[in-house]
């Protein structure tokens, strides 16, 4: 192979045409495929980027469509740190972040992906979403890290006007070493939550580390109380 060849099969032509190629939906399954391996092999930025173009369509068969998306992870993972920026991007502008956030966990460490999962999170307000999806898998995702970051970046949430976004902040909040610097917060959420699943949850959060109301607030809790949740004498709430 020549030179010009060499240029030819991954030079910004060469992308271009693969890139369009493996995000088609319309596409041959064995072009797609074609596609998606010589963009693996390419290991660039722009190579990245147009794999990961392939996680916003679904295809049929299923099972194509899954050995595809395998092929383009892989090909993104294999680029290694060229990947890292490709993937942080297509978070923030995604509407999906499961595979970009998979794809992380494998090219970063974790207090790194944490940062990539608050960055992402850093633009989304609390206001009414016709579709929350993603902010509600961010939050969420956070529950299953311990990070000393995660409560100052949630603590927003309590507010939300989501319902399962709240939820899900009351759950990251609570696995976190820095949990009680959002007490006052939990508390005041609780005394206006209509939802009674997030008011059973911050009342366990209580129970558990065994935080009292204080005095001037009892009466109020008790009359926000799910059913089997009672305040003891020392303003602890059990359950």
């Amino acid at each position: 192979m020549g030179l010009f060849d060499i240029f030819a099969s991954k030079g910004p032509g060469a992308i271009k045409k693969h890139a369009a190629r493996a995000a088609n939906r319309r596409a041959q399954n064995p072009d797609r495929w074609e596609s998606i391996q010589a963009l693996a092999e390419m290991r660039t930025p722009e190579a990245v980027t147009a794999l990961l173009a392939r996680f916003t369509i679904r295809v049929d068969p299923s099972i194509v469509d899954q050995e595809e998306k395998d092929a383009a992870f892989q090909g993104v993972v294999g680029a290694g740190d060229v990947a890292v920026e490709p993937v942080k991007r297509f978070m923030r502008d995604s509407e999906t972040i499961s595979w970009p956030l998979k794809a992380l966990e494998q090219l970063l460490p974790d207090e790194e992906v944490v940062a990539a999962l608050l960055e992402a999170l850093e633009d989304m307000d609390t206001e009414y979403e016709r579709d929350p999806q993603k902010k509600i898998q961010l939050v969420a995702y956070l529950e299953d890290r311990a990070d000393s970051r995660i409560v100052e970046a949630v603590r927003r949430f309590l507010d939300d006007q989501n319902e399962t976004v709240r939820f899900h902040a009351i759950g990251a909040i609570y696995v976190q070493a820095e949990a009680e610097t959002a007490r006052e917060e939990l508390l005041a959420t609780l005394l206006r939550e209509e939802s009674v699943r997030c008011r059973a949850r911050i009342l366990d959060g209580f129970v558990e580390n065994e935080w009292a109301v204080p005095d001037d607030q009892r009466q109020h809790v008790r009359s926000q109380l799910p059913d089997g949740y009672a305040i003891d004498g020392g303003g602890v709430p059990r359950k």
